[in-house]
């Protein structure tokens, strides 16, 4: 990979950083596209001199696409979107992509759905998800697609989110209380991204789906922050009822799409090819989120474990 040009669609973002930081540690050369590149500076100085690339794009604009996939060896479209147009950005956006990537002979293209695509998902987060898999795998038959479980990490908006809850609130409310997730580490996903990307003649053409060596439901979830951030505090489930009503209230906690997305466990399916097929030990997340839930403790890093 070293000195091949790597263009990452949403490189700027949590998981785009680290991608970015996975391949340049490889030689390769960034460029980050996306809509927004005031985040993406960011990753300037994660690279050596020369070694990054900015480039305004936007995957919804088939002519915005060309142009940043111009002269790259391979491409990597991470862009996902939890509100909006889902169609716009999962299905269409990455259409634009493997067929812009196709049409510039690029060597490889590395696809990053979710857990959860479905033609028949209950969520139009899910069906948009496995429309954008077909369009890629129609224009792009060699493309590996990974569809990897809910992300962890330092910057993460989910062990960080509910963190803050417990932190503040002395009855924590639980929506989708028995949902399971198989949470991964981020640094394992951009891993397999590399991986995949280094070699399209081992992973290419295949989907794989990536979990953690862990499963917690979502109510063991908030135990296990609550206790490794030192913070006693009352889990109260949330009935069905209840949820969909708060799903509907305008900036609530929780969308209709995403109450609905809570209706399925976000594991992966059994039999399926995983991190370990892509040549990535799967990290379990109490080795490395203490890290930083720490600063959610009432003394933060200067004391141990304490009660609330």
């Amino acid at each position: 990979m070293k000195d091949s040009l790597v263009t990452v669609f949403g490189g700027g973002g949590f998981l785009g950083r680290q991608v970015a930081q996975a391949l340049m540690a490889r030689g390769a050369r960034v460029r980050v596209a996306q809509r927004d590149l005031a985040t993406a500076l960011r990753v300037k100085p994660l690279g050596g001199l020369g070694q990054t690339q900015f480039v305004a794009a936007d995957i919804r604009k088939p002519a915005s696409v060309a142009r940043a996939i111009t002269g790259s060896d391979i491409v990597i479209n991470l862009v996902g979107i939890l509100s909006g147009d889902f169609d716009a950005s999962h299905h269409e956006g990455a259409a634009n992509v493997a067929r812009a990537a196709a049409e510039a002979g690029v060597e490889a293209l590395v696809h990053v759905s979710a857990i959860g695509a479905d033609p028949a998902s209950p969520s139009a987060y899910g069906r948009s998800k496995a429309a954008g898999e077909a369009a890629v795998q129609a224009a792009f038959p060699n493309a590996a697609i990974l569809r990897p479980s809910i992300i962890f990490g330092p910057e993460d908006q989910f062990l960080n989110r509910f963190a803050e809850i417990i932190r503040i609130a002395p009855v924590v409310p639980v929506i989708g209380a028995d949902t399971k997730f198989q949470a991964v580490y981020v640094t394992d996903v951009a891993q397999a991204i590399a991986n995949a990307a280094e070699k399209p003649g081992v992973y290419g053409g295949k989907t794989y789906e990536l979990g953690g060596p862990q499963t917690y439901s979502m109510l063991e979830l908030n135990a296990w922050i609550a206790k490794t951030i030192g913070r006693e505090r009352s889990l109260c489930p949330v009935p069905a009822a209840l949820a969909s009503l708060i799903a509907i209230l305008p900036g609530g906690p929780i969308t209709r799409d995403q109450l609905a997305m809570l209706g399925r466990d976000n594991v992966v399916a059994a039999g399926a090819s995983g991190l370990a097929d892509l040549g990535v030990a799967p990290t379990p997340m109490p080795a490395v989120a203490e890290k930083w839930l720490v600063r959610y403790r009432r003394h933060g890093r200067f004391a141990g474990r304490v009660k609330a």
